[in-house]
């Protein structure tokens, strides 16, 4: 473990600061305005994912041009796939958030050794608060080490999509567990790394991008990962979606399954 974090001092290192300096340019245009459009698909994308992941793509591909690139603002390039390492982006995770200036969206980077993430980091620009795990590392907020929840109240508090929440696809699960509405997935998962949440789940599907830095970083910090039946993910796919996505704490996890799995008999 302790050799695996040597092989990778480099590329964390280069990672932290590539990411600092994109946050820095991102805080700019929260200050200076930013413009706004459409994908086919209706997501929403600014010019500050633009900026960010072009940032992040010259800084790390620079360094490092024999890695991958996947990013949700990158035209993907199947040569990624013959790639042993790949750096998954997110320029912003949360883009709705932060169209409505609100501190729950991140810059969320993942590298990818053979389908598994190795290093990751979750930045909320606006909090200042900067999640890291490197693989057999540990998980880290500014520096300091994070652990899960280790106990559990009856009620588990669970942090869970806006969009969702607002849609109604939320209301089965408040009878049984606290849910907090909040943005991105990358901070949500972060969230529940350092103690804050004791879960969160999204029975959608999601993106590679989406969550592969808060994949690491809660299992780093003692927590479990997988999908909505229990299978855990192979990452830099040619499909990059995947069923859906859930991150608990381990005393959380029977709990949070028990109502999954409710909702999944009663819904079909």
């Amino acid at each position: 473990m302790v050799t695996l974090k040597v092989q990778l001092q480099k590329e964390y290192d280069v990672l932290c600061q590539a990411v600092k300096k994109a946050r820095d340019a991102l805080l700019d245009i929260v200050q200076n305005g930013f413009e706004k459009s459409f994908k086919k698909n209706d997501d929403p994308v600014t010019t500050g994912d633009l900026t960010v992941n072009s940032i992040l793509q010259e800084e790390l591909s620079q360094a490092f041009p024999e890695i991958g690139w996947l990013s949700e603002e990158t035209k993907d390039n199947p040569e990624r796939l013959e790639k042993n390492k790949v750096w998954i982006v997110d320029p912003i995770d949360g883009t709705k958030e932060f169209i409505e200036s609100i501190p729950e969206y991140a810059i969320s980077v993942a590298l990818v050794e053979n389908g598994k993430p190795v290093v990751g980091v979750v930045l909320n620009p606006l909090k200042d608060e900067l999640y890291t795990a490197v693989k057999g590392g540990g998980a880290f907020l500014n520096g300091k080490p994070i652990h899960v929840n280790s106990t559990l109240n009856n009620r588990p508090l669970i942090v869970a999509s806006r969009s969702e929440n607002k849609r109604g696809e939320w209301e089965e699960f408040k009878e049984e567990a606290e849910v907090i509405p909040t943005g991105s997935i990358a901070f949500k998962l972060a969230l529940v790394a350092s103690g804050q949440a004791d879960a969160t789940f999204s029975l959608s599907p999601k993106h590679e991008w989406d969550f592969a830095a808060g994949h690491l970083i809660v299992e780093e910090a003692g927590g479990v990962v997988s999908d909505k039946y229990g299978e855990s993910f192979i990452f830099n796919q040619a499909n990059t979606l995947v069923n859906s996505i859930v991150g608990t704490s381990k005393v959380a996890s029977s709990k949070i399954f028990e109502m999954i799995e409710k909702s999944r008999n009663k819904n079909g």
